[in-house]
């Protein structure tokens, strides 16, 4: 089907086709639920995380090489999901496995900084633009830690955040996520949510949320807190991209809030865990030239194994070198991870690197792009490097609200579960992107937009 202008989408169409996709899937992976009946026995939920929570059961791989992963049914897959960012060098890169090896041979764990931790610090460093780095375990970590440095760094407790950004799992950044659309409130006075049960009501007051994307509106913000007598040690932000779906930074927002926090003395964190070495070698900071004083990384640093770190100023990072604040972990700058981030740096994530995941979330926005002109589907495409969406939606999203005022949910779900039998691994959900890695070819890109056309002409013909 060819069709000049947008179509109304049919609600019933929708699910009719998710139903029937849905069950397909079920059939497909019978040995994900005998897991899964193994699993809740032992795990809550049968997962080892809440974001792997699947009905009725979740998909359990098995492998992983290169741009592939296989379930425990056997099922093969590209993979578009690269565990929500993390495996942006692919799945058992040769310089990453042979470098783990070799450290595995020599041991694993000593809690003593290794040569291998000098190295990556000094590379981050340069990439970065910000001298000073301490290691960690995960993204949460990251941020929390970077908190409690600002906190110290200014003698101020409360913290500023972007309504519905996610900063981990630690108590004071679990804070206005995921609100419904009806209870989102005032941009100018958002109230301070806790996300889910456990997060005590004093500690969510000293979180308050700004929209994304709208500077005057931090800077009024901000500007009250003082006059409230509670400053904030910091502003935490995701820079490079907001991470529902993907919502790009409008031209000169970042430089504002730079200026903004820098006139008012607050510290400026760039959360950059999803994003840093998965954007650009030196993350937002090299993609739009706009250098923060503190930057959080995870997932893509450590190559696959679990890892975290936080890089700073001078200024910020004193807190910690004077002792104000004790930044410890006992597998901090573990040894084998340590030397698959260098492995990493030095070997896979490198400037030709970049330029190939560029070429190929291009080619894979602008195939995209096409089916829903072709078919006349509500919605646009939007990427940055390896990241990239389909956002199903006739508006253009800036931030939260809007994203949870035109964002389809159901043409999200029907595109999982379409993707899915068609041997395309996608990170469900509808605040979701595709993370592409250095593994992947356009032969892999193509096969995405050809499966994406599939669905386009099943739902329009």
């Amino acid at each position: 089907m060819v069709t000049a202008g947008p179509v109304t989408l049919e609600r019933a169409r929708i699910k009719e086709l998710t139903d029937s996709e849905q069950r397909r899937f079920n059939e497909r992976t019978p040995k994900s639920a005998a897991m899964f009946e193994r699993a809740r026995r032992s795990m809550v939920n049968g997962v080892p995380s809440s974001y792997q929570v699947r009905d009725p059961w979740p998909v359990y791989l098995a492998e992983g090489r290169g741009s592939r992963v296989w379930d425990v049914d056997g099922n093969e897959y590209t993979d578009f999901h690269n565990g929500f960012g993390s495996m942006v060098q692919g799945h058992a890169h040769p310089a990453i496995v042979e470098a783990v090896q070799k450290q595995v041979a020599r041991g694993t764990h000593f809690a003593a900084p290794t040569e291998d931790a000098i190295a990556v610090s000094e590379m981050l460093a340069e990439r970065f633009g910000l001298p000073f780095w301490r290691y960690v375990n995960s993204g949460s970590e990251a941020t929390m830690d970077a908190i409690r440095i600002a906190r110290a760094a200014t003698g101020r407790d409360t913290i500023v955040k972007i309504f519905g950004s996610y900063h981990g799992h630690h108590d004071y950044v679990m804070v206005s996520i995921g609100v419904p659309f009806d209870k989102i409130g005032d941009p100018d006075d958002y109230a301070s949510l806790p996300y889910g049960g456990g997060i005590p009501k004093a500690v969510s007051d000293m979180t308050i949320a700004v929209p994304f994307n709208d500077a005057e509106v931090m800077e009024r913000r901000i500007a009250r807190l003082f006059d409230e007598g509670r400053p904030p040690a910091c502003v935490i932000m995701e820079a490079a991209m907001m991470n529902l779906g993907v919502i790009l930074p409008e031209p000169g927002y970042l430089e504002a809030v730079r200026e903004i926090t820098r006139r008012y003395g607050v510290i400026l964190i760039f959360d950059e865990v999803k994003t840093g070495l998965c954007v650009a070698a030196g993350g937002a900071t090299e993609k739009f030239g706009v250098t923060p004083d503190m930057v959080t990384l995870a997932k893509a640093l450590g190559g696959g194994l679990p890892s975290g770190a936080i890089g700073g100023s001078v200024e910020a990072m004193a807190a910690v070198a004077d002792g104000r604040v004790y930044q410890v972990g006992t597998y901090n700058g573990n040894p084998l991870t340590m030397a698959a981030g260098r492995a990493s740096l030095e070997h896979v994530l490198t400037p030709g690197a970049y330029d190939h995941l560029n070429a190929l979330n291009d080619r894979l926005l602008a195939g995209c792009d096409a089916v829903l002109r072709r078919y006349g589907l509500p919605g646009y495409t939007v990427g940055i490097s390896s990241k990239g969406t389909v956002t199903f939606s006739s508006g253009r999203i800036a931030d939260y609200t809007s994203f949870m005022a035109n964002q389809d949910a159901d043409m999200s779900a029907l595109a999982w579960a379409w993707n899915m039998n068609r041997g395309i691994f996608m990170t469900p959900g509808r605040e979701e992107e595709w993370t592409l890695s250095v593994a992947h070819t356009f032969e892999d890109v193509d096969r995405y937009v050809s499966v994406f056309e599939e669905m386009a002409n099943e739902l329009t013909r």
